[in-house]
């Protein structure tokens, strides 16, 4: 959160996979610092997890931002591992999002053994409201998106009517590099 605030984010989503440990955490943090500081303007902290799903025959992984953390139907992807049945199927993944009030987000669409020109139509099919249209494919130091997907994954965007997102990905102490 001090990263977050020091390069000026105005919201962000911590997403970890199947847990919202992290995101708890940083709520605290951010009501704290709140309280106690004057000093900058505060982001946005919006719930948020990543969940692995079947699209196509291919394992994804969904992000749901904004989500009521407390509802029924986002439960069974909180426990901390994938699921499985028809819990783990991307349409149901999606509607699951949607009954708690969230937005569900294919990660990283250009990263699958399938091609974003065919996931990202038929997610667009099941309901899904965007794509994270920039990321880091090559994985540069410090973070930046990668070109040409950043801009094959926008324009399909464009074409069904899908939000853009930005990821980092960051799975190391800096939210500027992957890892």
């Amino acid at each position: 959160m001090e990263q977050a605030i020091s390069i000026g984010l105005q919201g962000l989503a911590i997403t970890d996979h199947h847990n919202i440990g992290g995101y708890e955490v940083a709520q605290a943090w951010l009501e704290d610092w709140k309280w106690n500081s004057s000093e900058a303007q505060a982001p946005v902290l919006w719930s948020g997890v990543e969940i692995n799903a079947n699209l196509m025959d291919v394992e994804v992984h969904i992000l749901a931002y904004g989500f009521d953390i407390e509802h029924f139907s986002i439960r069974p992807y909180l426990q901390s591992k994938p699921t499985t049945g028809k819990d783990y199927q991307a349409a149901n993944v999606i509607k699951a999002i949607h009954k708690a009030g969230g937005l569900a987000v294919l990660a990283h669409p250009a990263r699958y053994r399938r091609s974003h020109f065919d996931l990202i139509p038929l997610a667009a099919e099941y309901g899904i409201d965007g794509v994270e249209s920039f990321y880091a494919y090559n994985n540069p130091t410090p973070w930046k998106p990668s070109l040409v997907e950043s801009k094959q994954v926008t324009i399909l965007a464009q074409e069904y009517n899908l939000l853009n997102s930005c990821g980092t990905d960051t799975h190391g102490l800096s939210l500027l590099r992957r890892l």
